[in-house]
C-alpha cells in the first residue's frame, strides 16, 4: 500500500466538489498537483476513480462510487484517533466505568450522559446496574470509577460521597394485603410483617434498612 491519507482526502473532496480546480483552490495547490495525486491513488489501488472528459466535470466511476464511503470512513477514523490522542495528552480519561443503583430512575442519568457525550465525544462509558451492595462492592474493589446509589447510613466509610439530589420513594402494597385497609401506615405497622432484603452474598453492605424482625 503506497497511497496516503492526503490522497484519500483529495479523492473525497473532488468527489464532493466535482471539480479538480475547486479542490486545488481549497487546498492552495496547483490543479495539476491535485490531478496527479489522484492519478497516483488510482494507480496504487488499481482502479479508475473518475471519468475524465475534456470540458466536463470529473464523474465518479462505479469503482469510485464503491470506494467513496470507505474512504470517508477511513478519514473519520483517523480524525477520531487524533482526537483521542489529543484528549489523552491533555490528561482526559479514556474510559468511565459507571455503576448505578437499580432503584434509581434512569432518565436523569441518561440526560447527564448525553451532556457528557457532548463535552467528551470520544470518552468510552461503561454503564452497569445492580443493588446498592453491588454498586458499593464495585467501587470498593475498583471495578467502577463512579457510583450512583441511594444514600444509606451503613454506607462504607472508605467511599467518598457527594449529594446530588433527592428521589421520592412511594411504598405500595397489594389491595388484598392487611396494610391496605389502614388509613395510614406507620413504621410499627410494617414491622409486623415479613420483610425481604436484597443484598449480595459477598457484601456486608445491606440492600436496605431492616424494619421487621422477620427477614428473608
Amino acid at each position: 500500500m503506497n497511497w496516503n491519507l492526503d490522497q484519500l482526502h483529495l479523492f473525497v473532496r473532488t468527489a464532493e466538489c466535482r471539480s479538480f480546480s475547486a479542490v486545488a483552490r481549497e487546498t492552495g495547490r496547483a490543479q495539476s498537483a491535485v490531478s496527479t495525486a489522484i492519478a497516483l491513488l488510482e494507480s496504487d489501488l488499481g482502479v479508475t476513480l473518475f471519468e475524465r472528459s475534456s470540458g466536463r466535470q470529473p464523474q465518479l466511476t462505479e469503482a469510485g462510487k464503491a470506494l467513496l464511503e470507505q474512504a470517508r470512513s477511513v478519514l473519520q477514523q483517523c480524525e477520531r484517533l487524533d482526537g483521542r490522542a489529543l484528549g489523552l495528552a491533555r490528561g482526559e480519561e479514556a474510559r468511565l466505568r459507571l455503576a448505578q443503583d437499580e432503584a434509581m430512575p434512569y432518565q436523569p442519568v441518561l440526560a447527564s450522559l448525553e451532556a457528557l457525550a457532548a463535552a467528551f465525544p470520544l470518552l468510552e462509558v461503561q454503564l452497569s446496574s445492580g443493588a446498592q451492595g453491588d454498586v458499593a462492592r464495585k467501587l470498593l474493589q475498583h471495578q467502577a470509577d463512579l457510583g450512583l446509589l441511594i444514600h444509606h447510613e451503613q454506607m462504607p466509610r472508605e467511599l467518598e460521597s457527594q449529594r446530588l439530589g433527592t428521589i421520592e420513594m412511594v411504598t405500595v402494597c397489594s389491595p388484598n394485603h392487611p396494610l391496605a385497609g389502614l388509613a395510614s401506615v406507620e413504621r410499627r405497622d410494617l414491622a409486623e410483617y415479613r420483610q425481604l432484603l436484597m443484598t449480595p452474598q459477598d457484601s456486608h453492605y445491606p440492600g436496605g434498612e431492616q424494619i421487621s424482625p422477620l427477614v428473608w
